[in-house]
């Protein structure tokens, strides 16, 4: 778990969350361009990445569950990775939030698995949520591909457009 403090008096109301690797690329590169008036968070079950981003808000998912070596391709593991670390994401999101980007690339296991359960999370506090992903290119495979799609409907269950 890596620590993070927002102060209410100095959050947006709008934050750009990037999920697993794909997402954490993106979010990184909105962080480095300059953008104001947002609160960038990135959450990986690579702790490498994490400790590579400039982001300051950062929450590694499923500490206990992937020791920090990610989700091997492995949505399930995202998933449950996510949802250990539960309470890490509620708390960030409860920080003056009333609108969410999450940003996810679909296909691998952190981004698949957890982007899904940010988003619930999002809908629970009822924050207008949008989803923001990408799609594996077709020479990675159809299983991949298969698994970007089912990671993409499990999210359009919980976000306001996607």
């Amino acid at each position: 778990m890596i620590h993070f403090e927002i102060p209410k008096n100095q959050s947006s109301i709008l934050k750009v969350i990037g999920v697993g690797g794909g997402g954490g690329n993106a979010v990184n590169y909105m962080y480095n361009l300059g953008i104001e008036g947002t609160d960038f968070v990135v959450c990986n079950t690579d702790s490498q990445a994490l400790a590579l981003s400039p982001i300051p808000n950062k929450i590694q998912l499923g500490p206990h569950l992937t020791q920090g070596l990610g989700a091997g391709a492995n949505p399930e593991i995202g998933k449950q990775a996510s949802e250990e670390s539960l309470e890490d994401i509620t708390k960030i999101l409860k920080v003056n939030t009333k609108m969410a980007f999450i940003t996810a690339g679909m296909g691998g296991g952190t981004g698949t698995g957890g982007a899904p359960v940010v988003a619930k999370i999002c809908r629970e506090l009822g924050i207008l949520t949008v989803g923001i992903v990408t799609l594996p290119f077709t020479y990675e495979g159809r299983k991949r591909m298969k698994q970007a799609q089912e990671g993409i409907d499990r999210m359009r269950d919980h976000v306001d457009t996607i």
